[in-house]
């Protein structure tokens, strides 16, 4: 895993919740997970993970992620074997 995902997932796994993750840097944990992501109705965002589809708001119009979808996307990493 590269470094610049490797802090994303230290950001995404720190106390308190952050709240100055970009949703780009998320998008590409994601994807070097191995995720599929799909464009949905507005701001939706498909994340195809672990078996599973989640659905996210892609925040707007400020870039950073709320502590409310990062202490989700935290419990799914952390339920599916994904530490930092």
């Amino acid at each position: 895993m590269k470094r610049k995902h490797h802090k994303t997932l230290e950001l995404i796994f720190s106390r308190p919740v952050s709240g100055n993750i970009q949703w780009r840097d998320i998008e590409a944990l994601f994807v070097e997970l191995g995720a599929e992501i799909s464009e949905r109705e507005g701001s939706r965002v498909g994340v195809r993970l672990f078996a599973e589809r989640r659905v996210f708001h892609r925040p707007h119009p400020a870039p950073d992620t709320d502590k409310g979808a990062v202490s989700a996307i935290r419990e799914w990493l952390r339920t599916n074997g994904v530490k930092p």
